[in-house]
């Protein structure tokens, strides 16, 4: 079943529906058909002994099916009479061993009427005793009909259903045809579409306008279709990026090696242009880490995100004392540092890391570290006082390689937000009188 296609599929769907029901109405309609036969055959008897009691009581054929009908059951159902059980037999001729098995179960009936039936050379008779009494004692009005009647009934029936069967089996055709067209049509463009997104070729969009689930999936192979591009537009322009900010200070330790190498010396010694040589490959080393720290954060899906119980001053004192050396005329304040919440403790220093250095590069004179849980969500805020954001750059602050007029790399605060999505949370910034608040909420 793996490699039929779905035409194949539709066909033998429509079998299967059919020989299932063919099955059902052999092995269930048999048995229904019968009992309700039977129960329809007493009830004529019944009728045509009441018809035979008082032929004048008996109302008109309402249709020309009803007296059809009629006609049948008087040619078929045969009357009897016993007066006084053992008294003078009148009616139609049956077999003694009919007969007396009839008289049997007539004297042994305690109600006025009975429905009996037997067996005889291999076919059912069906018969009612019905007991009147009358000036000359207790008669006994036995109708009967031999279940050829029922049988004929029973063949007809069938007769009638197998040409419905296969009327409605071809009839079925024409929605089996339709569905099988309905269906590939859309499916068979779906496929080309994937077909050329596998040869990366996706800027042909997909739209399908009829059928809502067919739009449905249209439209969700269109997100899919936008992602892919979007995924690729990033890959492309982090290359470019990296390529980039690599080639700049390639460019420095290159050229400072070549004039080292012919003894011309860019500085005033060779200390000091290998301290630029030294300065320019850690800035390159860090750059490095930062790019490959981007992409793993790219591949951490966020069920696996290890999380640590952490208490925000153990994180918020030791960034202080590490940056107090780089700007000593900046005080970093912190609020909230027995705030304790749950988080991956790697992944939230390098968050307030990336936030402060890049606090440090704008603040005047004031850092303020804070932490809150509010509402089961734990707030973290980086603010400096110094200048404000642009207000067109607010909206592209967290995008990767977009650099503000101090920044270095263009990663550090997309690394923040791609840290703080790892974790369910999101990031936010704005511009306020006394500087630029960032703030980190994270659901605990």
């Amino acid at each position: 079943m793996n490699h039929v296609n779905l035409t194949h599929r539709i066909w033998l769907s429509f079998i299967s529906l059919i020989f299932i029901v063919a099955l059902l109405l052999v092995i269930i309609y048999p048995i229904s058909i019968k009992s309700t036969l039977t129960g329809e055959t007493y009830r004529i008897i019944e009728e045509e002994q009441d018809r035979y009691q008082a032929p004048q009581q008996t109302a008109p054929p309402q249709s020309e099916i009803d007296f059809i009908t009629r006609r049948e059951a008087e040619r078929s159902v045969g009357h009897l009479f016993f007066v006084n059980q053992f008294g003078r037999l009148q009616g139609d001729p049956v077999p003694d061993v009919v007969l007396n098995e009839m008289r049997d179960r007539s004297s042994r009936q305690m109600t006025d009427r009975g429905r009996y039936e037997l067996t005889y050379g291999g076919s059912t008779v069906f018969y009612v005793v019905l007991k009147i009494n009358t000036v000359v004692g207790e008669v006994s009005h036995i109708s009967y009909m031999w279940d050829s009647y029922r049988d004929n009934m029973v063949k007809q029936l069938w007769e009638r259903l197998l040409y419905i069967l296969i009327l409605a089996s071809l009839l079925g055709l024409f929605p089996a045809f339709w569905l099988k067209n309905y269906l590939r049509q859309p499916l068979t463009l779906l496929g080309n579409h994937f077909e050329q997104i596998s040869n990366r070729n996706w800027q042909e969009p997909f739209e399908w306008k009829g059928d809502k689930d067919f739009q449905k999936l249209s439209f969700q192979f269109e997100q899919m279709r936008q992602n892919l591009m979007n995924y690729d537009k990033a890959q492309k322009t982090f290359i470019q990026h990296a390529s980039h900010e690599l080639k700049t200070p390639i460019m420095v330790v290159k050229s400072y090696a070549k004039s080292v190498k012919d003894g011309v010396y860019p500085q005033e010694n060779i200390g000091q242009a290998m301290d630029v040589i030294i300065e320019e490959t850690n800035r390159m080393e860090k750059r490095v880490k930062d790019m490959l720290y981007f992409t793993k954060l790219d591949s951490i899906k966020e069920e696996i995100v290890h999380r640590d119980k952490i208490v925000f001053g153990s994180l918020a004192y030791l960034l202080q004392e590490r940056y107090r050396v780089q700007r000593n005329d900046v005080t970093i304040i912190i609020e909230g540092a027995d705030v304790t919440f749950n988080a991956d403790k790697e992944q939230i220093q390098i968050l307030l890391e990336n936030l402060v250095e890049n606090a440090l590069r704008y603040a005047e004179t004031t850092i303020w570290l804070k932490a809150e849980i509010v509402n089961e969500t734990l707030e973290i805020t980086v603010k400096n006082n110094g200048e404000r954001i642009p207000t067109k750059e607010l909206g592209h602050i967290f995008t990767p390689f977009r650099k503000g007029n101090k920044g270095q790399f263009g990663l550090g605060l997309a690394i923040v937000k791609r840290i703080a999505e790892l974790h369910g949370g999101f990031p936010t910034v704005k511009n306020e009188a006394e500087g630029v608040n960032f703030k980190i909420f994270l659901p605990q």
